[in-house]
């Protein structure tokens, strides 16, 4: 659920606003006279976040080309290893949950 508070709770209410960004793991968005000014999130969420943005600023169009060469060079590969729909989910929520 999202967390929209008033920027004043950031001051009132610190440690309430500390436990759902910590302990809850949730990102807490601000407003000022109604609206938004801020979004207030723990340093891991936003390292990963980051690292995130990262990754897809390095994938340029030359190297979309360059991967899709190699997919198909693989996908042509007797020794590659194909999965089905439910199996690829299952793999992609661990990566998605850092498992």
């Amino acid at each position: 659920m999202i967390n929209i508070r008033p920027v004043s709770d950031l001051r009132n209410k610190y440690p309430e606003i500390e436990e759902l960004v910590l302990k809850e793991d949730e990102a807490v968005y601000l407003t000022k006279n109604g609206y938004g000014s801020m979004v207030v999130m723990s340093l891991e969420k936003y390292s990963k976040m980051m690292q995130l943005v990262d990754e897809e600023e390095r994938f340029g169009v030359d190297d979309i080309e360059k991967a899709l060469e190699e997919a198909d060079k693989e996908a042509n590969n007797p020794n590659t290893v194909w999965y089905s729909h439910e199996e690829f989910k299952k793999i992609a929520r661990r990566v998605i949950d850092g498992e």
